[in-house]
């Protein structure tokens, strides 16, 4: 019986990566058409109020998020059947999915040691699901309540917290736009803490659907809202990466951040590396490094993008680059100058 379920834990973690691979690109292109009509979701606030989020009234970026929606739902119901060690780093396959979407249908090229990268990533996630320890199937809310208020998960919820409210109110704002590490670090570190919730939510439904009943725990509503809370910060940090930076880097990125920071989150949890031996360890140290390794050279290949959208205005000469600013004196008494431009007073200029 326990095969049968990791069976089925493991089909419904490959369909999840193949969805939500799917949806990265589908979010990226409505976030284009959005930056093209108004607001980029990684921009300042235009007159009308709409801010960064105009891309929620574009269809295609909905579509990708149903497609998102659909693949989180297989995730949530893997995380049931299967143990985290393994479902979490099939993630891999979203990778694979992302970038050739990418490449045909956002132009979003990936040159041959991008597609060294991503092989890497898949190598080391193989070596990492090899040799990950079997995890010990808690019995009851309860149970996951005493592992979760244990203290070293309390200090590593502490220092998650205080690291995401760094990253939001200090970082963002200075390196959000420059650095992928700064949403794709607050998508990850808060993604840890929905998996350990998202996983206790299954166990408390599992053990429902067999009989014996875990909604009446408060505990189970506690988890339920902290997941709530992280699937909501997760999707609107991510829709920023995801229109700032390329689909292709965002990726694996935001793959090897997640995997790394849940399998962490989960060890020290569920206490999943208790009773491993040494060579077991060291080979997951080894698969670390090299879905690492695969990281650095997708993002040392990463082609950068132009900036295409609604409003941003440059002009290139050779290698330098000449803002709005250098032509506005020398054309300032042109009055068709403006009309030529044709932008909506509302958006922002990017210089």
């Amino acid at each position: 019986m326990g095969a049968s379920d990791n069976t089925r834990g493991l089909i419904l973690a490959i369909v999840s990566s193949l969805f939500i691979g799917a949806s990265f690109i589908l979010k990226k292109k409505g976030l284009r058409r959005a930056a093209a009509a108004g607001t980029r979701a990684g921009g300042e606030c235009s007159i009308y109020g709409f801010g960064g989020y105009t891309y929620l009234l574009e269809p295609l970026w909905w579509t990708g998020m149903i497609t998102m929606i659909v693949g989180e739902v297989a995730n949530f119901v893997a995380y049931i059947y299967a143990p985290a060690v393994l479902v979490t780093p099939l993630g891999a396959l979203s990778i694979i999915v992302s970038a050739i979407l990418a490449h045909f249908m956002l132009k979003e090229k990936l040159r041959q040691m991008g597609i060294l990268g991503c092989v890497s990533c898949i190598v080391g996630s193989v070596v990492i699901v090899i040799h990950a320890p079997q995890e010990q199937m808690p019995t009851s809310v309860q149970e996951i309540w005493i592992l979760a208020t244990q203290p070293a998960f309390l200090i590593y919820v502490a220092a998650t917290v205080s690291i995401v409210l760094a990253l939001i109110l200090h970082f963002e704002p200075h390196y959000g736009q420059t650095n992928i590490l700064v949403y794709l670090g607050i998508c990850s570190l808060v993604g840890a803490l929905t998996v350990v919730s998202i996983k206790a939510i299954g166990i408390a439904i599992k053990l429902t659907l067999e009989g014996i009943n875990q909604i009446g725990y408060p505990q189970t509503w506690f988890f339920f809202s902290v997941a709530v809370i992280c699937v909501i910060a997760q999707l609107n940090y991510l829709n920023k990466a995801l229109d700032t930076f390329s689909a292709a880097i965002v990726s694996p990125i935001y793959y090897v951040m997640f995997t790394t920071l849940t399998i962490i989150a989960s060890a020290i949890m569920f206490k999943d590396w208790s009773g491993q031996n040494v060579s077991s360890i060291l080979s997951e140290i080894c698969g670390f490094v090299t879905v690492l390794s695969g990281t650095v050279i997708l993002h040392m290949t990463r082609e950068e993008e132009q900036a295409t959208s609604q409003g941003t205005i440059t002009w290139y000469d050779g290698d330098q680059t000449k803002s709005l600013e250098d032509e506005h004196f020398t054309r300032l008494h042109n009055s068709d100058y403006f009309d030529q431009l044709n932008f909506p007073l509302e958006t922002n200029v990017r210089t």
